[in-house]
């Protein structure tokens, strides 16, 4: 019994000796995320107000929001007791651990100071990168880039996979020409096709004066001759100058009786008898 009745004091004496301690350090950290939060968000604002391009301030928001959080982490240590000196000895030796075990992470951080260096796009451009993600820029952070698709889904893509893959980016110089291929039968006229991509293109209200839009043969296919054309348009209205010029162009194919082929075979039987 007197064996029980001391473990029991020495646990009081311990919880009485360090629960304030472990309580003060709970509530910095609380209070400290509640701040940090604060901070960055006013930090965001003052930083898109001064004029600073989006995408670097969304990176340095990003970076000054990792860099207060681990500053907190330190001050609640020390609240805890642990000598700062050991404590960085030993985070110290953990990082380089951490650095081998996350060397594609690490990776993916260089990937975003090399989008902020070189800016392939911004904030807001729409976009293609390798592999086929489609979409808008919605912002980039110290580790991923976040792309906003037209069917409102959110693609979110490590950065070494955007440094390491083709970029395109739509949006960059201002205008875009769209490619658009129409097919038509061997037996229709050329010149009547060409006449009425031409007019669906003066119709539509996104496409531009200049560059001229122009009509060519670009190839006598197996089942098909193939028209190409490609009208200039804001890059922002791409996609409607897209979905535009096949519609249009399709219903008035329809009117004037062009057909567009589709693949098909013949198949021929031949009698044993």
């Amino acid at each position: 019994m007197e064996e029980t009745a001391s473990y029991v004091q020495r646990a009081t004496d311990m919880v009485i000796t360090y629960l304030p301690s472990v309580l003060l350090a709970l509530l910095t950290l609380i209070i400290g995320f509640w701040i940090i939060g604060r901070i960055i968000k006013f930090a965001s604002k003052r930083l898109q107000k001064s004029g600073l391009d989006e995408s670097l301030a969304t990176f340095l928001s990003s970076i000054l929001s990792v860099g207060l959080k681990i500053l907190l982490l330190f001050s609640v240590a020390a609240k805890l007791g642990f000598e700062t000196t050991s404590f960085l000895a030993i985070l110290g030796a953990l990082m380089v651990g951490i650095g081998m075990a996350l060397n594609g992470t690490l990776g993916h951080f260089a990937s975003g100071v090399m989008l902020m260096i070189f800016k392939p796009f911004k904030v807001g451009d729409l976009v293609i990168i390798g592999g086929g993600q489609t979409g808008v820029v919605e912002s980039i952070n110290a580790f991923n880039t976040t792309l906003s698709t037209l069917d409102n889904r959110r693609i979110i893509i490590a950065n070494g996979n955007v440094t390491g893959n083709d970029i395109t980016n739509i949006t960059g110089e201002g205008t875009i020409g769209v490619e658009l291929t129409f097919g038509i039968g061997y037996g229709d006229d050329i010149d009547k096709a060409r006449d009425i991509i031409m007019q669906v293109g003066k119709s539509c209200p996104h496409v531009l004066d200049d560059p001229a839009q122009g009509v060519v043969v670009a190839e006598l296919g197996d089942s098909s001759v193939n028209l190409a054309t490609r009208p200039f348009c804001k890059s922002d209205n791409y996609w409607q100058t897209l979905f535009y010029m096949q519609e249009n162009v399709k219903k008035e194919f329809d009117k004037a009786g062009i057909n567009i082929p589709f693949p098909q075979m013949d198949v021929h039987m031949i009698s044993g008898n």
